[in-house]
Formats: structure tokens, C-alpha cells, sequence
């Protein structure tokens, strides 16, 4: 083949290709601004899911949250921990944001939202805290995303990573009552024995990883009666499960992650 024909060839599949992937990104976006239509803005929570490793990140300046619009756990750190906060999403409605932090009482702008895809985002930048929930059960390559954590983290830095568990009570009823939400959650990053495998071959030491211990039962917000009504059927059972407050697979709702940056010498 002669090399013009070639490079005229490859010249035209980079096009398609960028083509199709923008397609795919205006069709996440797309979802992700549906989703967030129904947003009701939240009081940040005096008790978080991982407060049993908020002292092992005492004494930290710096925070960035993957995934994290539109900064419910920015603005908790922000109150409780460093004042020096980021969240990195591909969609940010900084309207939304500024709402929240005036609704917690933060000075506008406090929170540094960086608009990009996480998989092509670069930086010199490095924090004292990476931290992410309900961000790397959505991508297929699990180590690849944890890896990407890891690589923002500044010298003794901490990862943080919280992810729901659906394989467990809390998955049936998603599966029943929410496929769509269901099936963009990959289930094997949620597999504990490959979460230790993944951590093992990463430059991280002191790691923990755990389900989380008080049983709750969820379906997104969405509108029409019958999924109100739902809603609050689910939540009346989740507050009979929480008389059962025990770590395992079936009941627990989240699986916490938590690592120090480097080789522990």
C-alpha cells in the first residue's frame, strides 16, 4: 500500500474515532445533567461513611475529589479538615455548586471545580488527600482508576475511596428497581478479594479495606408518584435494617477503601 493512501487511511479513522467519542461524551453528559435536574441541595452531614479514618487525615492541606460534583464531601472537608478543596468532574454546573456552598455557609468560589475527564486530565499538582465515592464501580478497568488515584497523591498522602455495594440486598433491590442505574455499575470492582489484589500491586502501604457497618437501603431520586412511593417503602426498610448493624456482603451498603502514598519503610 502506498504510504500516502496509508496516512490518508489512518488520517480518516482518527476522525471517526474522535467523532464517536464525542458522541459518547455528549451522552454522559447528557445523562449526568438529567440526573442532577433532580438534585436537592444538602446540609453537609455531621457523620460521613468513612468517619473512622477521619483521623488518619488530621493535619492534611490539601484535597481533590474525583467524580465529585457537586461537592457535598469537598464542602464537609472544607468544614472539618483543610481548607485548600477541589473537585474534579467532566460535568460541573458551577451555579449548582455556589448554591451549595451557600447553603452551608462556605465563601463562594472556596470549592476549585476543575471541569475534565478524569482518563485525560494532567497536572503538577499534587494533594495531601484523593478521595472519591461512587466514582470507580462505573469503569471496567478497576486497578487502572485506583492507579489514577494514587498518581495525584503528594508524599505521605491518603487515599480514600468509597463505592456501594451491590452485591448484596441493596443490588436486588437496584436490580429490581432501577436497571438502568444498576447496570452501569461494574460489580466485580466491588469483589473485596480483588480489591486487596489491586492494592498489593500499587505504591501504597497500611492499607484497609472494609464493608461498612450500618445497613441502608437506597434508589435514586426520581420523579412520578409510583417511584415516590417506592422510595418511601425503602426507606422505611432501611430503618428497620439499621437494628442489624453488622459488616458483611448481604447488608452492608458501602465498601470503604483507604491507603498512605509509598513503600512503608
Amino acid at each position: 500500500m502506498p504510504d500516502y493512501i496509508f496516512i490518508l487511511f489512518l488520517n480518516s479513522f482518527v476522525i471517526i474515532y474522535q467523532k464517536i467519542m464525542s458522541t459518547i461524551s455528549l451522552t454522559d453528559k447528557y445523562y449526568w445533567r438529567k440526573y442532577w435536574d433532580n438534585y436537592e441541595y444538602e446540609k453537609i452531614p455531621n457523620k460521613v461513611v468513612y468517619n473512622q479514618y477521619i483521623n488518619y487525615l488530621k493535619n492534611k492541606e490539601s484535597f481533590i475529589e474525583i467524580g465529585g460534583f457537586p461537592g457535598i464531601n469537598a464542602a464537609y472537608f472544607y468544614k472539618n479538615i483543610c481548607k485548600d478543596v477541589s473537585l474534579l468532574d467532566f460535568y460541573i454546573d458551577k451555579q449548582i455548586v455556589s448554591k451549595l456552598e451557600a447553603f452551608n455557609h462556605i465563601p463562594k468560589d472556596t470549592i476549585k471545580c476543575i471541569e475534565s475527564d478524569f482518563f485525560v486530565f494532567e497536572t503538577t499538582n499534587k494533594y495531601d488527600i484523593v478521595f472519591s465515592s461512587g466514582f470507580i464501580e462505573h469503569f471496567d478497568d478497576t486497578k487502572d482508576v485506583i492507579k489514577r488515584h494514587i498518581d495525584l497523591l503528594s508524599p505521605n498522602g491518603n487515599v480514600l475511596i468509597i463505592l456501594p455495594n451491590f452485591r448484596g440486598l441493596n443490588g436486588v433491590l437496584q436490580y429490581l428497581f432501577d436497571r438502568n442505574n444498576f447496570n452501569i455499575h461494574n460489580l466485580n470492582s466491588m469483589k473485596l478479594n480483588n480489591l486487596w489484589k489491586i492494592m498489593s500491586e500499587l505504591n501504597v502501604h497500611n492499607v484497609k479495606i472494609s464493608y461498612t457497618k450500618k445497613p441502608m437501603l437506597w434508589l435514586e431520586p426520581k420523579q412520578g408518584i409510583k417511584h415516590i412511593i417506592i422510595r418511601k417503602f425503602v426507606k422505611l426498610c432501611s430503618h428497620a435494617l439499621k437494628l442489624f448493624p453488622i459488616r458483611c456482603r448481604l447488608l452492608s451498603p458501602y465498601i470503604i477503601v483507604f491507603a498512605e502514598y509509598g513503600t512503608n519503610k
